[in-house]
């Protein structure tokens, strides 16, 4: 029984033994991969944090570029409305007819006392260095004249369709009269602007050269200037 015993205890020391070193050595084992999954799970929180910083000041980045972009647009939209609107001002106020008889009344009583022409390259309607020479002789002549208007035709040569080539004589025409407008400061109402397109041809279309003459302005200026007893100047201009 003793010997019995004594095995007993053996056994149970070793077990003992055996369990503590098992526990040391899943404890070995096991700490370290705690403490990598802990370090894991706090770089993995980490980055979580700086993946939302960063997407919080992408979108209020993106909210600020919006926010500058539509009041960009806003502005834009608001300034091409009043470009829009002035230019729509500007040609209101300049007489448009098919014809000036339309327009002015007892027309026959109204004499030339000035003119000129100006022509332009093929598709353009914007005045030339030389061109502005030209109108600039005219200008004078305004302001000596009284009760006069000036008729100013556009025409061109024969490419291309009738309605565009209207559209093309109104531009040239447009380009004098801002031009003589703004230099010498004639008011709108003088103006009679007319665009023919190529109904009227002062030159063979069936040349460079009479294209080119084709491709024209023509200004006229125009007095029913009469002396009263009072030295008034009569003006007999029907404007619309």
């Amino acid at each position: 029984m003793s010997h019995i015993s004594a095995c007993a205890v053996g056994g149970l020391a070793l077990l003992l033994t055996t369990g503590c070193s098992t526990k040391n050595y899943v404890k070995s084992q096991t700490g370290p991969l705690i403490q990598n999954t802990n370090e894991l799970d706090d770089q993995t929180a980490k980055n979580n944090r700086n993946l939302q910083d960063l997407s919080d000041r992408t979108n209020t980045g993106i909210n600020k570029a919006q926010s500058s972009a539509d009041a960009a647009h806003q502005n834009a939209q608001q300034a091409s409305a009043a470009s829009t609107a002035a230019q729509q001002s500007a040609q209101e106020a300049v007489n448009r007819a098919d014809s000036l008889a339309s327009v002015v009344s007892n027309l026959d009583t109204y004499k030339q006392i000035a003119t000129t022409s100006v022509t332009f390259g093929f598709d353009k309607s914007v005045l030339t260095k030389k061109d502005k020479a030209d109108l600039d002789q005219l200008g004078p002549q305004l302001g000596q004249a009284k009760g006069y208007i000036l008729e100013v035709t556009g025409g061109t040569d024969s490419v291309g369709s009738a309605e565009y080539n209207y559209e093309l004589s109104q531009r040239r025409a447009e380009a004098v009269v801002q031009y003589l407008a703004s230099k010498f400061n004639v008011p709108a109402h003088k103006f009679y602007l007319i665009g023919i397109g190529k109904d009227k041809e002062v030159a063979s279309n069936k040349t460079a050269a009479g294209r080119a003459q084709n491709r024209r302005v023509d200004i006229q200026v125009l007095s029913n200037a009469q002396q009263g007893g009072n030295g008034t100047t009569v003006s007999q201009v029907q404007s619309r």
